[in-house]
């Protein structure tokens, strides 16, 4: 009897052994099932990659073609000038709305146009994404045919990208929205931080100044740009809140110039959005002079609606109107670069440009 109770435990065990396996083994399939459909979806994805690279590829060839057909006229850019001037225009790390980045793109195109009816030939890069640069100097980026992208991921010849703008002395390299995948295709490109670097080595010949206006993102672009640069312009508006990632911009310059570009310098900090009725705007010009001191541009963009009106219509304040207030700040302002740049600069503007540019010019030297 003993033993065949035994016997009949044992079965039972033996049962219960086999249940589980049957259990472990039903298992085991719904994980292949799992496994085989999870291998369907991975092949789906990996085809709609290539499919993605091959039609990356083309709209590449596209572009390519297109600017090597371009008919731009290169005699107009290739007259040589004495010296250069690369300078990058960084937005202030705390200004990442797309209001504010818009409101100190004005600095690029203002600067830059001020600049070129004092006769000095001037080149704009826009090396931010929105192509608002771009599109307040007159340009649509949606229909430019070749742009700052193909520059940097391609062997296109920069100087084959320059447009001309309305603003005699002005030139501009524009933007497009494909920068934004730049990054991202220039991460395992050799020597990736001196691409634009060398880029600039073709037009260092051709123009007195070079700005880059770059995005207020602190990426691969913008490190590009500023390893590029020989200085640096940080436009800071009079608000609070301007004041805060001030202090990791200069981390950043200060990493770049240690590790990339040692001749970097801070051509100077510009007091921008200036309302001298707001007690906010005269604590934050106290605040910044007391800190910064030296570095301080003597001149501050005030709050000016003909500002704000001029990329509406695609002109630069001085072409919109030099009678403004934003026009004579922006004048006072490339004075004050020539001046700092060489203390023996002479100041004279076009003969075609309007009377009242001339005047203020002429006050300004007086």
């Amino acid at each position: 009897n003993n033993f065949i109770n035994q016997k009949k435990e044992k079965d039972s065990q033996l049962t219960k052994s086999q249940d589980k396996i049957s259990s472990i083994d039903n298992e085991i399939r719904e994980y292949e099932d799992k496994i085989g459909t999870l291998s369907i979806k991975s092949q789906s994805l990996e085809q709609q990659i290539n499919d993605s690279n091959i039609s990356l590829a083309e709209i590449k060839t596209n572009k390519l073609a297109l600017l090597e057909n371009s008919d731009f006229d290169k005699d107009k850019i290739l007259k040589s000038i004495k010296t250069v001037d690369e300078t990058a225009l960084v937005d202030n790390e705390n200004a990442l709305s797309e209001t504010k980045s818009k409101i100190d793109k004005l600095g690029a195109i203002n600067l830059a146009a001020s600049l070129a009816v004092l006769e000095y030939k001037t080149l704009v890069i826009d090396a931010d994404p929105q192509a608002n640069t771009t599109s307040g100097l007159g340009f649509d980026p949606k229909t430019v045919k070749a742009s700052i992208y193909e520059a940097l991921i391609s062997d296109a010849d920069s100087r084959a990208i320059i447009a001309e703008t309305e603003t005699p002395n002005l030139f501009v390299i524009p933007s497009h929205l494909d920068l934004v995948g730049a990054e991202i295709e220039l991460i395992n490109a050799p020597n990736r931080e001196n691409i634009l670097k060398n880029k600039l080595e073709e037009l260092k010949d051709i123009f007195d100044y070079i700005l880059i206006d770059c995005s207020p993102s602190l990426g691969l672009i913008t490190v590009n740009a500023l390893t590029a640069s020989d200085s640096i312009i940080v436009p800071i508006q009079c608000e609070y809140f301007a004041l805060e990632g001030l202090g990791k911009l200069l981390n950043t310059v200060k990493i770049v110039q240690n590790r990339l570009n040692p001749d970097l310098k801070i051509e100077g900090l510009l007091l921008t959005m200036y309302d001298q009725r707001l007690r906010l705007s005269n604590q934050v010009l106290e605040e910044v002079k007391k800190h910064f001191q030296h570095l301080v541009f003597k001149t501050v963009i005030h709050r000016n609606t003909k500002l704000g009106e001029a990329p509406s219509f695609g002109k630069p304040i001085v072409m919109y109107d030099a009678s403004a207030t934003g026009a004579e700040n922006y004048l006072n302002l490339a004075q004050e670069i020539l001046t700092k740049n060489d203390p023996n600069a002479t100041f004279e503007v076009a003969e075609d440009n309007e009377e009242a540019l001339v005047e203020h010019v002429k006050e300004e030297n007086n």
